[in-house]
Parts: structure tokens; C-alpha cells; sequence
């Protein structure tokens, strides 16, 4: 186990958190609750048909579970749900079948109270975990944008902090416009202060490094520099820079000599979608590293998704990340 998620877990069980795991039909997600249970990180509500779950042969004392279908909670769910989405035509009726869907069901959950974050993805798509919860949570006051972010550990690294960076966006926006990559450097930055809290240290990244070349995708990268330092002009962060630049010290002193970040950034931010997921699974499976997520940022409650290739061990700790989300949520 990292020291990053030792931090984590540790964090987590100093002001214990209710995390609703709505993919009880999945044995990894029931692996991990019995893990998160053991360590006592978080109180653990598990969705799906409570005799499948009993049969499952983990130990999941201590877990409370619920089946959305027969749930006494359902109808008061589908009223809360209709009058939120009255305005887009739903009715009591309609909202009444959504709720009996788990993850439906698991953000009225967050929404209500009755839980204070969600961990989902194992078996569902971002676009299924995400939607209800753009329906019903909607964004933070203040956001512009929901994106994501890996936290990504890697083994016996001298970059970053100690070895841990952020990645940012890998799951969520395509093609972000210079405007809303600004938004997401600058989001990435607020969740390494709640999740680290350490100084972050932004690098936008791109094929170029301060001008190193002259096209479109450069141009895009250099824009949303100029406007994330409008959006937060005390962040320490500087673009565009190229990998090595932003995380080798002396590539950094040598392509961006000026840059208050190069060489030292913890926080990558990708240009696109294509770049972020393919450097993420490159870090993961070439350097073995350890990569959390994707983190959700910009949700008003703590919601977060899974890679569908994930392991329990993968969950407890997406768990645990949540657990200090929803405490600085507080």
C-alpha cells in the first residue's frame, strides 16, 4: 500500500463518512466493501437484492443494504426526483421507474443526506454514473464544468510530489475549448488542496513548450494559460510545456528557464481527452503505478466513477478518496 493511500485511509476514518456503493450485483464491489468494513474507513451502504448479496460469501456485516424496487424510500425518492425535474416534464410516474435504477437511486441517496458520496463505474458506463447526477446534484456553486482526474502514484519517482501527480481531464471532457481547459486547471488545483494539502503546481501541456511551435493546438493550450491566471492569479501554474519540461528539473531549466513550474509540476492537465486517457493507462501499465479514479470535480456531493477494468483494491481506495471529498464537503 502507498503512503498516498495510507494517507487516505487514515483521513477517512478521522471523520467517517456514509459512501453508497449502488453496483451490489458486482462481486468486486462487494470485495471492496467487505475491505473498506474491515478497515473501518467508511460506513458502507451497498445497493441490489439483499439475499444475491447475503449468498455472495462476503462478509459484509456492519454494511446496510438496500434494494431500490422494494425500498420504503422509493416513492418519497420519486417525489423529490419529479419536483427537481418538473421543469423538464417528468412525472411522479416517471421519476417513480428512474429510482428503482441503482444509481438513480444512490444519488437521491447523496441528495437527501442519507449518504454523503457515491462510488460507481465497475459495471456501468461514465455517461450512466454521471447523468443522474447532473439531473440531480447538478454543478458546485461557482463551477462552470464537471471534469475528472486521476490521481496517479508512481513507484520510486522522483517527480511530482514524491512520486504522486494529478491527471487531468482523462475521463470526461473531449475536446476542451481554451475557456474550459482554464476551468479545469483550475478545478484540478483545488482538489490536489483538499486531497493533498500541498501547494499544486500546474503545468497545461502540449507538443510545445513556450512557443517552441506555432499551430492551432498550441495556441489553444496558450489561451487557457492566459485565462486560468485570470480565473486564479495566485495559482502557481504556466503553460504551454511539454512533458519532460514540466516534470524533469533540468528539461524544465532548459525549455521554460522563466517557468515558475517547470520541471516541478504534480498537476498535468491534457489538451484532449485522446491525450489524457492514453497517458494515464501508459503511466499505469508501463510504470506500474497506481491510478485512482476517475475522480469526479465540480459536482456539488462527492460522486465518483470507476474504469471498468478496475480491482477491489482500486474501489477502496476511490472510496477513501471520497470519504475526504465529502469532508472538506464538511
Amino acid at each position: 500500500m502507498s503512503a498516498f493511500l495510507d494517507s487516505m485511509i487514515s483521513r477517512a476514518r478521522s471523520r467517517k463518512q456514509t459512501i453508497v456503493l449502488p453496483e451490489g450485483a458486482d462481486p468486486r464491489t462487494l470485495e471492496a466493501a467487505e475491505k473498506v468494513l474491515a478497515a473501518d474507513i467508511a460506513n458502507v451502504v451497498i445497493l441490489g437484492n439483499p439475499e444475491q448479496i447475503a449468498a455472495s460469501g462476503f462478509n459484509l456485516e456492519g454494511a446496510q443494504v438496500v434494494n431500490p424496487a422494494t425500498s420504503e424510500l422509493k416513492e418519497s425518492f420519486a417525489e423529490e426526483l419529479a419536483r427537481l425535474r418538473a421543469h423538464k416534464g417528468m412525472t411522479y410516474d416517471m421519476a417513480l421507474g428512474l429510482v428503482e435504477n441503482e444509481l438513480y437511486f444512490g444519488v437521491m441517496m447523496v441528495k437527501t443526506g442519507r449518504a454523503n458520496g457515491m462510488v460507481a463505474g465497475a459495471c456501468h458506463a461514465t455517461g450512466d454514473v454521471l447523468r443522474p447526477c447532473l439531473q440531480i446534484l447538478k454543478c458546485a456553486p461557482g463551477v462552470k464544468l464537471v471534469s475528472s482526474f486521476f490521481v496517479m502514484v508512481v513507484p520510486n519517482c522522483e517527480y511530482g510530489e514524491n512520486g504522486t501527480f494529478i491527471f487531468s481531464d482523462c475521463g470526461l471532457e473531449v475536446q476542451p475549448t481554451a475557456e474550459n481547459l482554464a476551468h479545469i486547471a483550475v478545478n484540478s488545483a483545488k482538489s490536489w488542496e483538499t486531497i493533498m494539502g500541498t501547494q499544486p503546481r500546474v503545468a497545461l501541456l502540449s507538443h510545445s513548450s513556450h512557443g517552441s511551435a506555432k499551430n492551432d493546438d498550441a495556441n489553444k493550450v496558450i489561451e487557457a494559460v492566459a485565462e486560468a491566471h485570470r480565473l486564479a492569479p495566485a495559482l502557481m501554474l504556466d503553460g504551454e510545456l511539454q512533458l519532460d519540461a514540466a516534470i524533469v528539473p533540468s528539461v524544465g531549466k532548459s525549455k521554460a528557464p522563466d517557468s515558475p513550474v517547470a520541471g516541478q509540476a504534480n498537476i498535468l492537465v491534457f489538451p484532449d481527452l485522446d491525450a489524457g486517457n492514453i497517458g494515464y493507462k501508459l503511466v499505469q501499465r508501463l510504470a506500474k503505478a497506481e491510478a485512482y479514479g476517475p475522480i469526479t470535480q465540480g459536482i456539488a456531493a462527492p460522486v465518483n466513477d470507476l474504469s471498468r477494468g478496475c480491482t477491489a483494491d482500486d474501489i477502496v481506495g476511490v472510496v477513501a478518496i471520497t470519504c475526504v471529498q465529502a469532508q472538506a464537503r464538511g
